[in-house]
């Protein structure tokens, strides 16, 4: 797969593999073993960018996530970049589908969180280290100087943010260089363009994560989709209303359209889109099935031109859309 750079001087494939679904928020878990094997395969695929976080898991394994890359990718660590995150954890006693975090950056809970890291992933030092969410409590310059130190140590290589803006991010980098955001983006979820003049005079990455709108751009579902309640975010997400694939009519018929176009999947044209927008963006799509994995990484060989990506945008701007999945609640109390 072709290869990006973050920051720098950090290399990753140019479409990274996200790995939260694996053991939370799309459903029951698959086989620890199927997983294994599926993270193996996305390494002879051209993957060498996984993202995890130490929360990624249940209330009975809230890391399960991080055990579970450190088991499948030892073998391969000195080929692949490894990025997770710390600074929030889930507030189980809700009730709610899709659980409020409650973030904790204070310096000492970030020292156990990168010594646990450390230890379920398996390894020595992290590549790419986020802070997960701000917390109101501590200011992102108090959590760069610890991120400084890390770095000095040679716990993490890299460090970065996720869902901030562009004030976060350079008051952040005035402490410490930060080589990447991780935020939402895709073409339903496009507020965060705002901050690509920041990143692009401070040389940092984007990282996007939920690219294809947690699914609704892969075109495999429509209103008789179905998940399970509880253990999949999906049951309660607005673009998965039946009501929203009618509101959505003209947004599918788009990237359906431009994917018979150029004989790729609606799919691969969701993340070709962003990747020829801009260099420095990653999309981390995930998936449980390697038919989804190898589809996602040839989205690297579609090229988009200029023309073709701005005529994508204005269409996208004139046309009407069902709200779209924006993350959990925090709980900043």
């Amino acid at each position: 797969m072709k290869t990006r750079i973050l920051g720098k001087n950090l290399e990753v494939s140019a479409v990274g593999l996200g790995c939260m679904g694996m053991s939370h928020a799309y459903g029951t878990p698959p086989e620890r073993k199927e997983m294994r094997e599926l993270l193996a395969q996305a390494v002879d695929l051209g993957y060498t960018f996984f993202d995890t976080a130490e929360l990624y898991g249940s209330a009975e394994n809230p890391n399960d996530n991080e055990e579970l890359l450190g088991e499948a990718l030892g073998p391969y660590r000195n080929r692949i970049v490894l990025g997770t995150k710390f600074g929030i954890r889930f507030d189980y006693t809700s009730k709610e589908t899709n659980l409020p975090v409650i973030p904790d950056a204070r310096p000492e809970v970030i020292r156990k969180s990168v010594e646990g890291s450390l230890r379920r992933l398996g390894t020595d030092h992290i590549d790419l280290y986020y802070q997960h969410r701000q917390d109101p409590k501590v200011p992102v310059e108090e959590v760069a100087g610890v991120m400084a130190d890390l770095i000095q140590e040679g716990k993490i290589l890299h460090w970065g943010l996720s869902e901030v803006d562009g004030d976060t991010i350079r008051r952040a980098h005035a402490v410490c260089p930060v080589t990447a955001i991780q935020n939402r983006y895709s073409m339903m979820a496009r507020w965060h363009e705002a901050v690509f003049p920041v990143l692009e005079e401070l040389n940092i990455g984007y990282v996007a994560f939920s690219p294809m709108a947690n699914g609704l751009l892969s075109g495999k579902y429509d209103q008789n989709s179905v998940f399970e309640p509880v253990a999949d975010y999906r049951s309660v997400m607005p673009q998965f209303r039946k009501d929203s694939f009618e509101k959505n009519k003209a947004l599918l018929e788009l990237v359906h359209t431009i994917a018979a176009e150029r004989q790729a999947t609606p799919a691969q044209i969701a993340l070709a889109w962003m990747l020829c927008k801009k260099p420095y963006i990653v999309p981390i799509p995930g998936s449980r099935k390697l038919e989804r994995l190898t589809e996602n990484a040839g989205a690297a060989d579609v090229v988009l031109t200029e023309q073709e990506v701005s005529e994508i945008d204005q269409a996208l701007d004139a046309m009407s859309m069902s709200e779209v999945y924006g993350g959990a609640p925090v709980i900043k109390a």
